[in-house]
């Protein structure tokens, strides 16, 4: 059933086009080239994201606490990245040009479990995991139509946008990054830059590639926030 939506829907709803050149494994010259490079660049995207979150997750617990952590912003991450991985799988796009995003939603789910974990809705958290889950799978599914799935992922981009947002908001408020990670904020900007050429090669679709964009220019936002406030701690802000 999906087979056939995709191919009726794919002139009116895909933005991609099929940029790449057959390439043999010895050739590294021209357009060949970037593709290697493309391919090598993803996968250690790829390699990267399996611990990319880790240096946040261990700092919330070793703190027993996610303060600083907006939970609203997680949500629209996450929502964000079910579009991505839903998008990717249904266009066959080559696991090179995704495939963090399944690491990153992994780690950002147990982020959103622990603020509410040491928020004291434990409860509340584990209830939104198993529901995040079994949407995904839905997603996933072959009784998702093609084009619920390209209208996710054309709102990845509010999406992102309103993460960031949301987490920036949250920093400014209170004055101090609380319990961000500056590692994890740092690779996760690098890792959104060069997805940007990934996607370009990879996929040459221009919806990921703007949604990428979009990203890296949110994350930058995120980066400046964290050198701004590099010195601000919560103990401080409490004795002023």
């Amino acid at each position: 059933m999906r087979q056939n939506l995709q191919l009726q829907s794919v002139p009116s709803t895909s933005l991609s086009v099929d940029k790449t050149p057959h390439c043999e494994p010895s050739n590294t010259k021209g357009p060949c080239l970037k593709i290697l490079l493309s391919k090598c660049l993803g996968l250690g995207i790829i390699a990267g994201s399996v611990m990319v979150k880790v240096p946040q997750i261990v700092k919330i617990v070793k703190a027993r606490s996610a303060v600083g952590i907006s939970f609203n912003a997680i949500i629209s991450e996450l929502v964000a990245i079910a579009g991505t991985i839903a998008y990717s799988v249904v266009n066959k796009f080559p696991f090179s040009a995704w495939g963090e995003a399944f690491f990153l939603l992994m780690q950002t789910l147990i982020i959103g479990f622990f603020t509410q974990h040491y928020g004291g809705k434990t409860a509340k958290g584990m209830i939104f995991v198993v529901l995040y889950l079994a949407v995904l799978q839905l997603l996933l599914s072959p009784i998702t139509p093609l084009g619920v799935i390209t209208f996710l992922q054309a709102l990845n981009m509010p999406a992102v946008i309103s993460s960031k947002l949301l987490q920036a908001g949250t920093i400014y408020r209170t004055g101090h990054t609380g319990e961000l990670s500056a590692i994890t904020m740092i690779l996760v900007f690098a890792g959104s830059l060069a997805r940007i050429f990934t996607s370009l090669q990879e996929t040459g679709d221009g919806l990921l590639v703007l949604t990428f964009v979009v990203a890296s220019s949110c994350n930058g936002i995120l980066v400046l926030q964290l050198l701004y406030y590099w010195n601000v701690h919560p103990a401080v802000k409490k004795k002023k």
